[in-house]
């Protein structure tokens, strides 16, 4: 999987809206009733390294791959960064942006759901 079908993907999620935060940030956001769940970096030397949420037994697992890293600033919060998104699995991929999708929807509360017509 490439990175623009990462973003296809991340797009097609029910609900996700798609944001540049441009200048100073430099990076995409995608998010669901306001709650962030991945982004990309735009500016380099970080340019179109993928960060997403984790479960606290993934981030172990994975921060212990060779290209995954805790997400600077976030890893606090178990955000991990895939520095080559087309050198990681597809299924694999697509399995953790679903898992952050989630977390950040049931984040919301039973109202925002029912408004965003995801409940």
């Amino acid at each position: 999987m490439n990175r623009q079908q990462l973003q296809a993907y991340c797009r097609r999620l029910r609900a996700s809206e798609e944001r540049d935060l441009g200048e100073p940030s430099n990076i995409l956001v995608y998010s669901v009733g306001g709650r962030n769940f991945a982004w990309f970096k735009t500016s380099e030397p970080e340019r179109w390294r993928f960060s997403l949420k984790v479960s606290s037994e993934r981030f172990v697992e994975l921060t212990d791959m060779p290209g995954v890293k805790p997400a600077r600033y976030m890893a606090r919060f178990r955000w991990i960064t895939i520095v080559k998104v087309e050198e990681f699995p597809p299924a694999y991929l697509r399995e953790l942006v679903d898992w952050s999708y989630r977390h950040a929807l049931l984040a919301l509360s039973r109202r925002r759901r029912q408004a965003l017509g995801l409940e």
